[in-house]
């Protein structure tokens, strides 16, 4: 589900430059950031497919000027999150300045540009969607069912909250194995969310399989199986024995008695309960239950 929703996202076409720069600046906050290749300083991000790589590598040479590297990895490591990577060598500093991975005077920053927060829903959906791309996830069944996006940090979380907030969607903070994470739990809110991003079919099909009744587990189905073919046979070896009885006693059985024995016979796969509905006068199951042992005791005895 995370796949294909990321896949429609990366089709999306954004006019709107404003949007685009929330979209890359949140990508690679969520995805990367700088680090400092042989002496170098170098904006790096990785991606889940291709296809998100060449949309970043796209907007940063239309938005900025950057002239970014792909790199797909041959050999990924059980600790990278994707096997895709957008680097940028040349003036990667100047970069980094523009979309809010350091300050003036070179200084780290750990939010996001003061321009992604501002009262703009626009900008709220490019920031979302650059956000999910790097580190969404979808998940539809348990009590883990929602949106999560992984994120680098708790300062990071509460400008996507903010933003979440703006496109009338609440999104609350978490932490998970020391992973700061954001999370939307109600269903038609992922779906709006979806929707507001860019990724309709997903936030369809997430819905739909979000309110599909999960299956039972292996073992219940296995176990409820079996108990049926054990109650199965023990029904039948049941009307046997009060078929036996009643050729047994003939004539000489008990109205009440045999009546019960009569219904066992006539509904072999009924109820004890539904059994005593169906006597005249009704009785309860436990004076079915009863009469049937009576009857067989009669029989044995005889």
């Amino acid at each position: 589900m995370t796949a294909e929703a990321k896949l429609e996202l990366s089709r999306v076409v954004e006019r709107s430059t404003a949007v685009r720069k929330a979209e890359v600046a949140a990508f690679v906050r969520f995805a990367g950031g700088l680090r400092v290749v042989g002496g170098r300083v170098v904006v790096s991000a990785a991606a889940d497919h291709l296809s998100i790589a060449q949309r970043l590598q796209r907007d940063l040479h239309d938005l900025y000027g950057c002239a970014a590297q792909v790199q797909q990895s041959t050999h990924p490591g059980p600790r990278r999150r994707g096997q895709t990577y957008v680097h940028v060598v040349r003036d990667a500093e100047g970069l980094a300045r523009q979309i809010g991975l350091i300050d003036p005077c070179g200084r780290p920053i750990f939010g996001l540009l003061s321009d992604l927060v501002q009262d703009c829903s626009d900008d709220a959906e490019g920031l979302w969607r650059g956000a999910f791309l790097a580190g969404g996830s979808l998940n539809c069944r348990g009590p883990g069912a929602g949106l999560d996006i992984n994120c680098p940090g708790p300062e990071v979380g509460s400008v996507l909250i903010d933003a979440a907030g703006r496109l009338g969607v609440s999104a609350r903070p978490r932490v998970v194995r020391g992973m700061d994470r954001v999370r939307v739990r109600d269903g038609q809110e992922v779906k709006a969310l979806l929707c507001r991003m860019g990724a309709p079919q997903a936030g369809s099909a997430w819905a739909e399989r979000h309110l599909r009744p999960a299956p039972p587990p292996m073992a219940r189905r296995n176990f409820e199986t079996a108990n049926a073919r054990r109650c199965s046979a023990a029904a039948a070896v049941m009307v046997s024995r009060v078929h036996d009885a009643l050729v047994v006693l003939g004539e000489t059985a008990s109205g009440n008695l045999a009546e019960a024995g009569r219904l066992r016979l006539q509904y072999p796969s009924a109820s004890l309960a539904e059994l005593g509905q169906m006597a005249t006068p009704p009785m309860s199951k436990d004076a079915v239950a009863g009469r049937i042992r009576r009857l067989l005791a009669l029989a044995e005895g005889s």
